[in-house]
């Protein structure tokens, strides 16, 4: 069930979740309002480049989730869709929906296909997850797609491609890995909107083995916009690794509470890049596979973020004990009576010195909008990161 959270981070938090609004303009280079010494083209700065800071851990934990959630809506009840029978859709959190296609609606072998709906009803596409998959033994490869659709619209406003490569695992027959069994999962992927590559996002998960229903991880990851921010001619990433547990609960959903540490960077458009090294398969993380690099290091942050997930819809984020770089803070609130998929279903603010710098407002995909508070300048966010 959800539960409303607030969160006072002492931290540096900008702009945790945000997607999917207006488009950004060249920041005026005036002081900021409020009192506060920031220029509007830092106070841009500052809530761009500490996006990472809860971004990024979000991000990474939502990838991890979406590993094995066609295990749990396979196995939560025999009602859940298998195909395009009738009677397939099954009503989601928020008054949602969600179906789960075997093999995917096209028909192709070895494939899977989840779709989420913004009605009860399964009509209005909110989210399509394919995945073709090829099992080697205890190994997987999976080519996975990932779109995301605004209410009432049929064209896809980003669309997410991902490799991934699972070893140490064993799969269930719809190629699924096993969570009980752990696993050592890699994922090199990319964002793009409108067809051109955004995001560039990276992370490894090694899961451990459990037979209670929790397991610990460990893992790591990097990512950056690839186009950057045009207004600013910058551009913005971090890096970090993650420790925690996976923990099935009682009504079926999954939380997954982990303590991720990491750091921000900045740097010309095009400056930024992900350097790639060996997979890990075993926890702790020694040395990540995914690190940043270029660019020049903003500032290093740990920050604890529970987050739960119910047919693997985000349903709620908590964030508490966050350290971060600059005195910034942050608020965050997850609207229970807001649907997941509405753009103000996760709100917070950001501030610094105890003035405002900017606010923002995402789905359960991180898909939604960034505002500065001195300038009024918006920045779209999708996939929890800022895009443009």
């Amino acid at each position: 069930m959800r539960t409303p959270v607030l969160l006072a981070l002492t931290a540096t938090l900008a702009l945790a979740a945000c997607g999917g609004g207006g488009g950004s303009t060249t920041p005026p280079t005036t002081g900021g309002g409020g009192g506060s010494q920031l220029t509007s083209q830092a106070q841009s700065e500052n809530a761009i480049s500490t996006t990472e800071s809860l971004g990024g851990p979000v991000d990474t934990v939502s990838s991890f989730n979406q590993t094995t959630s066609g295990v749990a809506l396979a196995t939560r009840s025999t009602s859940v869709a298998r195909d395009i029978s009738a009677n397939s859709c099954v009503t989601g959190a928020g008054g949602g929906s969600v179906e789960l296609f075997v093999p995917d609606k096209n028909g192709d072998p070895n494939s899977t296909e989840e779709q989420y709906f913004y009605d009860s009803a399964c009509s209005q596409l909110a989210r399509d997850v394919l995945r073709l998959y090829t099992t080697n033994g205890s190994g997987e490869t999976v080519a996975r797609t990932v779109s995301d659709y605004a209410q009432g619209n049929a064209t896809a406003i980003s669309v997410r491609t991902e490799n991934v490569t699972f070893e140490n695992g064993t799969f269930n027959a719809d190629g699924y890995p096993v969570p009980a069994d752990g696993f050592a999962r890699s994922q090199q992927g990319a964002l793009a909107l409108t067809g051109v590559k955004t995001i560039g996002d990276d992370s490894e998960l090694v899961l451990q083995p459990s037979t209670t229903g929790v397991n610990n991880f460990c893992g790591d990851g990097a990512s950056y916009n690839q186009t950057g921010i045009a207004a600013l001619s910058e551009t913005f990433g971090g890096n970090g690794t993650s420790t925690g547990t996976r923990t099935v609960n009682g009504d079926g959903s999954v939380t997954w509470s982990t303590t991720h540490n990491g750091s921000t960077f900045k740097g010309a458009i095009g400056a930024l890049s992900i350097t790639v090294g060996a997979q890990n398969t075993a926890c702790p993380i020694a040395t990540p596979q995914f690190v940043l690099a270029g660019g020049t290091q903003l500032g290093n942050y740990t920050i604890p973020v529970t987050a739960q997930f119910l047919h693997g819809e985000l349903i709620d984020l908590t964030v508490t004990g966050a350290t971060l770089a600059n005195g910034n803070s942050l608020s965050v609130t997850t609207n229970t009576s807001a649907s997941p998929l509405s753009s103000g279903f996760i709100t917070g603010t950001v501030s610094n010195a105890g003035t405002q710098i900017a606010t923002f407002s995402v789905n359960a995909f991180g898909n939604g909008v960034l505002t500065v508070t001195s300038s009024g300048i918006q920045y779209v966010m999708n996939d929890w990161h800022v895009a443009k």
